[in-house]
């Protein structure tokens, strides 16, 4: 399409001022349209949004799956490629000169694109404790993927074709603060549970890269059969342990504490009260006449 951009840039936000200017900044110099799909901020992120020359759009949020489906399937992408960023990510300025120089030249065959995600923390690249490198299929020719309709940890699928590894990284990091991490963790806790609830009925999207399969296949057949509260304690030694966290320094210790052990345990613990719930519910509580017959069921 004659004066189509290279790349078609997709950013969902809700109250993402603190983080919004950090990517677009990254951007700078590709040739890209930025279309930012917002959920109701009440901060400043649309206004930012505006004056850096995005395209506005705005949807109501029920799960990041659903939201970026209806981006794909709704916006008006004229780019070659479409790239998925979230607002607190950003790409390190190798990544953006490598798809400014390879983006062009690609064989037809290759349809999808990996990149490294490096996490921060507290000013704090986290390389150890499994979380680098973590590769993301993140790029994609237009109209040749589809996000996974889960309520957590989606990943693109690819409708044919094959991938790349690139060889550099997009960053990963919060501006907002520990509180705000930890509000957010807590919504995604109860996403997650509604996921590792799901796990024995979910039917596959579709194929996934070695990594993502090798995890997702960990977390399904290792992870979720494992003894509730148990297992968030093991996963946390795991990482900062046996696969080095400790070497993170005090920003590591942080990290791999909250996301490893905290997050993990108050998934179980709220997978415990759905399921304490439920057995009140159907009787199996207490209850005034006969006592309490049993806290959970058998």
């Amino acid at each position: 399409m004659p004066g189509a951009p290279l790349l078609s840039v997709i950013v969902l936000t809700k109250d993402e001022e603190k983080n919004l200017p950090h990517l677009l900044d990254s951007l700078e110099g590709l040739d890209a349209e930025v279309f930012v799909v917002d959920s109701g901020s009440s901060d400043r992120t649309v206004e930012i949004a505006k004056a850096r020359g995005c395209r506005i759009y705005e949807h109501p949020f029920e799960s990041y799956a659903k939201q970026l489906n209806w981006a794909l399937q709704s916006l008006p992408l004229r780019g070659q490629w479409t790239m998925r960023m979230d607002a607190d990510e950003r790409l390190t300025p190798e990544l953006a000169r490598e798809l400014g120089a390879k983006l062009p030249h690609l064989p037809e065959e290759v349809t999808g694109l990996l990149v490294k995600r490096q996490v921060h923390f507290w000013g704090r690249w986290i390389r150890h404790g499994g979380y680098y490198p973590t590769w993301l299929l993140r790029l994609w020719r237009t109209g040749e993927a589809v996000c996974e309709d889960r309520w957590m940890d989606e990943h693109m699928v690819l409708r044919r074709g094959r991938t790349l590894r690139l060889d550099h990284d997009i960053i990963d990091e919060n501006h907002k603060g520990l509180t705000f991490w930890t509000d957010k963790h807590n919504r995604y806790a109860d996403r997650e549970v509604r996921d590792m609830l799901a796990i024995a009925e979910r039917p596959s999207a579709g194929s996934l890269d070695d990594q993502a399969a090798c995890r997702r296949w960990a977390k399904e057949n290792l992870y979720a059969r494992s003894p509730l509260f148990l297992r968030a304690f093991l996963y946390w030694a795991y990482r900062y342990f046996l696969r080095l966290g400790i070497l993170d320094g005090v920003p590591g210790l942080v990290f791999h504490f909250l996301q490893g052990f905290w997050y993990r345990f108050l998934v179980d613990a709220k997978i415990y009260e759905k399921r304490w719930r439920q057995t009140r519910a159907e009787g199996w509580g207490p209850t005034a006449e006969h006592g309490t017959r049993r806290d959970v069921p058998p």
